[in-house]
């Protein structure tokens, strides 16, 4: 399936295309009005057990159990969005007036405005990382710097440590953004100490601790990425500014992208206004006495609100890498059209995906020698990223998931690619009901990938009940109209993205 080309995907008839879009759009819409009519009908239960909040418009309630995003919006209004204001007049007053100095500039700022909310004690912890991963690095042993940063990784979550940061700070949201820098910046580290061990010795160690500075403290990516290799980074910063037209469509660019993530803020508020999908999740009983076609609508919810969430959060930074002359990952792809879990771990966390693949897969052998080494390198990935995550029992569940999902679609792969099945395919299917087959296979991996990422936003009670509800019990009744529509979505996504991964 994965070495189908364009060519072999054929167009379909436009009338079927678009049958798969109005039932596509026509599902969602729908489901979603069953869960808004299940959320006013039990408001009153959930405002009780769950403090629904006073909304932002007369007359409606929000739902804050989202932590992320609550978290990442009330410091937003406290001091990172105007730090991050901060960052862009200066980047763009320094690349006018004074462009050597660019790079220092923000650097030293970046270091400035992370001690302003993290305060002297929260950055001393990154320096120290800093300094450790910087000396391990010089060894030039990338395994010893791999044991080094997984023991950085490791420190906040070792009680007596953990007690000891948390008095720092008056309130637990405090202590959670130095939690985050930690981890964030820990990739960071992992990438500079093994582009070290990789590149020639004759490089001065003060301007290596100088970029690496620089590339900790760069303000956009410092608390919340997306990832970006110190390679890249490097190369990108110290590539000289491009011609003018740039700077001339830098106000036409600033003004539609910040009015995208203005779009994307409003619709992820709407969305905890009108479906109070994380309160509902958080209680069992609710997810049990949820109609069907709400219940569909729960799980379209959580994940849409959660790809919604990132378009904001990864886009406020990339906007401004971006008017720094920085590349950044591409924005997550929408969930919906995301039918295989290939496919999800390529275009939602590009960073991430491009920083797994350069730092472990491909050092561990990756595809090169044979199956059974891609199987340890994938696994061996999806581990880091659970332990990165924090190690939970839910989170481990879901890298299983996951390593299971991309292990059977390689293997489909290899069995379709195979002289037996390609001949038979070839000898009685046509290009569009070959197109079909896939569509279906691929239904039933959406299908896989929404549990696992059910599993990932809500935990391991959210992916069971859906398991019972609709594998168990619903077999013959619920199972058999949402892969139809999951086929819809599929073939929507093979319409939007021909290529399948």
């Amino acid at each position: 399936m994965g070495s189908i080309s364009k060519a072999q995907l054929a167009p379909l008839p436009r009338t079927e295309v678009l049958v798969y879009w109005v039932l596509s759009l026509g599902s969602h819409l729908y489901s979603f009005y069953q869960l808004h009519r299940f959320s006013k009908e039990y408001e009153v239960g959930l405002e009780r057990e769950f403090q629904l909040e006073k909304g932002l418009v007369k007359g409606f309630k929000r739902d804050p159990l989202d932590f992320e995003w609550n978290f990442w919006t009330d410091w937003a209004k406290h001091s990172l969005l105007w730090t991050l204001i901060g960052h862009a007049v200066l980047s763009r007053l320094t690349s006018i007036f004074y462009p050597k100095l660019r790079v220092p500039a923000l650097a030293i700022y970046g270091f400035l405005a992370a001690s302003s909310v993290l305060g002297i004690k929260g950055v001393s912890v990154l320096l120290v990382h800093l300094g450790l991963s910087f000396s391990m690095a010089q060894l030039r042993k990338p395994a010893l710097s791999w044991a080094c940063n997984l023991l950085l990784l490791y420190t906040p979550h070792i009680k007596e440590l953990q007690d000891i940061q948390r008095g720092w700070y008056e309130s637990d949201e405090e202590h959670y953004l130095l939690l985050f820098s930690v981890a964030v910046c820990g990739l960071r580290f992992i990438s500079f100490s093994l582009e070290h061990c990789w590149s020639p010795e004759d490089q001065c160690s003060i301007v290596q601790l100088c970029w690496l500075f620089s590339y900790t403290f760069y303000h956009p990516f410092f608390y919340n990425g997306p990832i970006i290799t110190y390679k890249n980074y490097i190369e990108q910063m110290q590539k000289s500014a491009e011609e003018s037209d740039r700077d001339e469509s830098a106000l036409s660019y600033l003004v539609l992208r910040l009015g995208r993530i203005i779009l994307w803020w409003c619709i992820a508020e709407y969305m905890i206004h009108v479906m109070y999908m994380h309160s509902i999740q958080s209680n069992e009983t609710y997810i049990e006495i949820l109609p069907p076609w709400a219940l569909g609508g729960l799980a379209l919810a959580v994940v849409q609100f959660f790809y919604v969430k990132y378009l904001v959060l990864f886009g406020l930074p990339s906007m401004l890498a971006t008017l720094d002359q920085l590349v950044p990952p591409k924005l997550p792809r929408c969930v919906s059209i995301m039918y295989s879990f290939t496919g999800m771990w390529r275009h939602f966390d590009e960073g991430l995906y491009r920083w797994l693949i350069r730092y472990i897969y491909v050092p561990l052998g990756g595809s090169r020698h044979g199956p059974l080494c891609k199987m340890f390198s994938t696994g061996v990935a999806f581990g880091f990223v659970c332990l990165w995550h924090g190690g939970h029992d839910f989170l481990q569940y879901w890298a299983l998931m996951n390593w299971a999902g991309v292990l059977v679609e390689n293997s489909l792969k290899s069995l379709f690619a195979s002289t037996f099945i390609h001949s038979v395919v070839e000898q009685n299917f046509s290009a569009a009901m070959k197109r079909r087959c896939i569509a279906l296979v691929f239904a039933f991996s959406t299908a896989m990938l929404i549990l696992s990422n059910l599993v990932f936003l809500g935990g391991i009670h959210v992916g069971r009940i859906f398991w019972k509800r609709v594998f168990i019990h619903g077999w013959s009744t619920m199972a058999p109209p949402m892969l139809a529509f999951l086929y819809c979505y599929a073939q929507i996504g093979l319409e939007w993205t021909p290529h399948p991964p």
